[in-house]
């Protein structure tokens, strides 16, 4: 049973991560409360001292108990569900979404573990593929029944717990860190000219009948110092996504401002992912803002190539699901924040008997909405006409609770800072009757709030 200690509310969940990230890996999930969409925006979850990491790197499995790294081979994900295994519970009815388990990021290159992929891309960033942590305790902030809690699990460490409590209970203001800065400009690695290239190869692949199509991006990055959390408040100040993340740890810092779920299991196996395909920038006067709106909602061709996702989607839950049990409850619908306007749908389902959501997880990724249509050509396509490998943008964050509960958003506006540089990816899907240039400029609107936020500190 998972032990329950009340913590203050309302309690700042920056202020819970600045306390707390002294001890290690830590791992913020923020929701950006509030949320006008009563789905979003409830839960905030801090967690940190993991008592293992799992981290697979370019082919090799590794898992760190009390500080020392073994490798140990094998598929990641296996080793995951045997570790998620040794402190499950039973599933019960208590809202809390995550009370432990595993916290981490799946990034956008552990497809190669799963599928053979060519080696075209420079892989030319240091960050594992993937890193995740069982973290046997947690805060989480419940802020529709206006509570928080210390959760811990019964093989955490108890006196840890209790300091931990004690620690959550103090008044106090956050540590002094260096300032986070820029020491360079935001440079792409795609120019204009080199964009419309790989736009012209996208449109010659889709008229030979290789694939229907393919999310196309480019990545901006320049160089760094000082203390990333800060940048992650300010990002977050003017980014209130639903699916907020920020994580830390030796290999560097991930910073999420995503509005897209991926892929979420309820601990009785209810499934749902959200695809977001069909962008537009908010207006700069409300009748100009609306009028934007209207005609995504209407958009032919933002229609059909959401739709071709979500048909890419229940394909992928039905690998893993009940026959019959995949349904889209929700399509074409329009979700607004404070840069743009997507067009969003819903597929849900029920796992069949014998999977668990971190077979979901592996059947699923990457998501199709970041990849394109069919999903294994288009990765091969994206791997020959971007540059550099993808590493976390269009990966994963999230977390698979001690009782089998998932969630995970796409890493779209997420941004990576590791070894004094600072990066940041933005695309799209490009499909037969798209305009180079309305694709190119998408990219920017999508990210240009996040690039200017950043720029300003």
């Amino acid at each position: 049973m998972i032990n329950s200690h009340p913590l203050p509310y309302p309690l700042d969940p920056f202020l819970v991560f600045d306390r707390l990230r002294a001890l290690g890996d830590p791992v913020m999930l923020d929701s950006a409360h509030p949320q006008t969409d009563p789905r979003f925006g409830r839960y905030d979850i801090v967690a940190a001292a993991p008592d293992l990491v799992v981290r697979y790197n370019r082919g090799e499995t590794a898992i760190r108990r009390q500080g020392l790294w073994q490798s140990v081979g094998g598929d990641p994900i296996a080793l995951l569900k045997q570790l998620q295994a040794e402190i499950a519970i039973a599933p019960d009815s208590h809202p809390l979404p995550f009370r432990t388990g595993l916290l981490g990021y799946f990034s956008y290159d552990l497809g190669r573990a799963f599928e053979r992929m060519p080696n075209l891309a420079e892989d030319d960033l240091s960050l594992p593929e993937m890193r995740v942590g069982r973290y046997l305790w947690a805060v989480v902030i419940d802020h529709d029944e206006r509570r928080s809690h210390l959760l811990a699990h019964p093989r955490a460490d108890q006196r840890q717990v209790e300091l931990i409590g004690r620690l959550l209970r103090e008044p106090t203001d956050f540590t002094p860190t260096p300032p986070f800065r820029l020491t360079s400009d935001f440079e792409s690695n795609l120019s204009a000219d080199a964009y419309r290239h790989a736009f012209d190869r996208v449109q010659e692949y889709i008229r030979a009948g290789d694939c229907y199509q393919i999310n196309l991006t480019q990545r901006w990055s320049a160089n760094c110092e000082g203390d990333p959390f800060h940048a992650y408040r300010a990002l977050r100040a003017r980014a209130t996504t639903p699916f907020g993340a920020y994580l830390e740890s030796e290999d560097g810092a991930v910073l999420s401002l995503s509005p897209e779920r991926f892929l979420k299991t309820s601990a009785h196996g209810e499934v749902e992912t959200r695809p977001i395909k069909g962008t537009r920038p908010r207006g700069r006067t409300p009748e100009e803002d609306k009028a934007l709106a209207d005609e995504l909602a209407q958009a032919e061709k933002d229609r059909a190539e959401n739709l071709m996702i979500v048909d890419l989607l229940r394909n992928d839950l039905g690998k893993v699901c009940r026959a019959g049990s995949v349904k889209v409850p929700e399509l074409f619908k329009i979700e607004s924040y404070p840069n743009v306007h997507h067009l969003v749908s819903a597929v849900t389902g029920r796992l069949a008997d014998g999977y668990t959501s971190l077979d979901l997880l592996r059947h699923c990724f990457p998501g199709g909405s970041i990849t394109g249509a069919p999903k294994i050509r288009a990765m091969e396509i994206i791997d020959e006409l971007e540059p550099q490998r993808r590493a976390i943008y269009c990966g994963s964050i999230g977390y698979i609770g001690a009782d089998g509960a998932m969630d995970t958003s796409i890493c779209i506006r997420t941004l990576l800072v590791e070894n004094g540089r600072i990066y940041c990816s933005a695309g799209g899907g490009i499909v037969a009757d798209s305009d180079v240039d309305a694709e190119y400029q998408e990219s920017i609107d999508k990210v240009s709030n996040l690039l200017e936020t950043v720029g300003s500190l």
